[in-house]
Order: structure tokens, then sequence, then C-alpha cells
């Protein structure tokens, strides 16, 4: 079981993964970094977090940034959204990332601002108390 699963939607989104892992390898929490799209690989999604295995997801996508809001639409736990500035600025991926339906909650960070996901990530485990 690791403490937190990175999901990117492309492989085009790792410089923004990369973010997250740097603040992450200064502590003493685990990840999994997958490259796993919403759009072409749902079933791979599925079974992914099925697994159930993390504590907190963050979710790397651009574009119409479904990532964040289908993974939190199949699991309890925390999903951090990290909107990717991919066209339009990152306003698209922002938008969508942030504009959630009730009962399918994603916290969001900044357009590309991987460490501060890694960050609340951070604040999260550590309210577990381990």
């Amino acid at each position: 079981m690791v403490d937190i699963a990175i999901v990117m939607g492309s492989e085009s989104d790792r410089a923004i993964s990369n973010r997250v892992t740097n603040v992450l390898d200064n502590t003493d929490y685990s990840y999994d970094v997958q490259v796993i799209s919403a759009h072409r690989n749902p079933d791979e999604l599925d079974e992914y977090v099925g697994k159930d295995e993390a504590f907190v997801y963050i979710a790397i996508a651009g574009l119409s940034a479904a990532l964040p809001g289908v993974i939190a639409s199949k699991t309890g736990k925390p999903v951090i959204g990290v909107p990717v500035g991919a066209k339009l600025g990152g306003l698209d991926a922002l938008l969508s990332t942030a504009q959630m339906p009730p009962g399918v909650p994603v916290a969001t960070v900044g357009i590309d601002n991987g460490a501060n996901a890694a960050h609340m990530a951070i604040r999260i485990l550590e309210l577990k108390g381990e």
C-alpha cells in the first residue's frame, strides 16, 4: 500500500509529475506514479482506483481534465487535481478540475503546480497522525 497515488493523463504531463515527486522525495511518504487516461484507458483506471491502495490521489490532467473528477467519482479518498496548462493557458483544465458536481469533490491547486499538490497531500497524510 502506498500513501499517495500520482496519476497523469498522458506522458506529456511528466514534468508536472516530477514537481510532485521532487517534493515527496524529501519525505518518508511512499508514492506510485502511473500514466492512465480517463478517456483512452477507462478500464485500466477503474482497475487501478478499484484496488483502493492509496490514501490520497493526485491527478494531473490538461485539456478537458476529466481525470481528477473521474477518480473522485470512484473513491471516497481525497483527490487533488493539478490542471495542466496545455491549451488556453490552462484555464480550461482549471475550470474542469474545480467545477465538480455535488458529492464529487476535488481539491484543486494552481495550473502546473504539482509542488503544491504534494504539499497538500502531505498535510492530508499528517492528519492521520502516523
